[in-house]
């Protein structure tokens, strides 16, 4: 839990520099081929994240590593700041937090829809337009098949959870009938 927050942070750090939608892409697309980068070289990989070695040196490394990268000012930073802080374990995650944080600063929030069989266009609108009414603006949503619901939705934003499986109205009948 403690590190989607500070994911969150540095995502929203990141996020509230970016001034235009040509920047988000050209930045997004610079630490997707860094992240290609350092999946590619796992000796690279292995000694940024390394615990044995000196911050100080990890950080001489990633600032020689960036210099040959044809990388902006922001992507630099960001990831500068996460060997800064042994961090770079966290940087997935904040790339694939990235478009999420972003689309929420415009205004539009994120769902993710966990459901046992894929869901028809027609089910998928309708799931779309009653969030849009609920929440008063445009939602995306994610779709993921999840086998343990049994049957039914699962439907979540950050904390707020719509649970209309079975697998949930089953813990809810359990929690009721432990309670008395």
């Amino acid at each position: 839990m403690k590190s989607k927050i500070i994911v969150k942070r540095y995502t929203q750090g990141l996020v509230n520099s970016i001034k235009s939608e040509a920047e988000f892409s050209a930045i997004s697309q610079e630490l997707s081929n860094f992240a290609l980068l350092l999946n590619k070289h796992e000796k690279l990989k292995d000694t940024l994240l390394s615990p044995f070695l000196p911050t100080s040196k990890k950080t001489q490394i990633a600032e020689e590593v960036l210099s040959k990268q044809a990388l902006g000012e922001k992507a630099s930073r960001l990831i500068s700041l996460l060997v800064e802080n042994n961090r770079l374990g966290l940087f997935p995650d904040i790339i694939e937090s990235l478009p999420e944080v972003w689309n929420e600063q415009r205004g539009t929030y994120t769902y993710e829809v966990a459901s046992v069989v894929p869901l028809t266009d027609d089910q998928r609108k309708k799931l779309e337009k009653k969030l849009e009414s609920l929440e008063r603006r445009p939602v995306i949503l994610k779709y993921r098949i999840d086998p343990e619901l049994v049957g039914g939705l699962c439907v979540r934003r950050e904390n707020i959870v719509y649970d209309v499986s079975i697998k949930g109205n089953l813990m809810k009948l359990r929690e009721e009938i432990s309670e008395g």
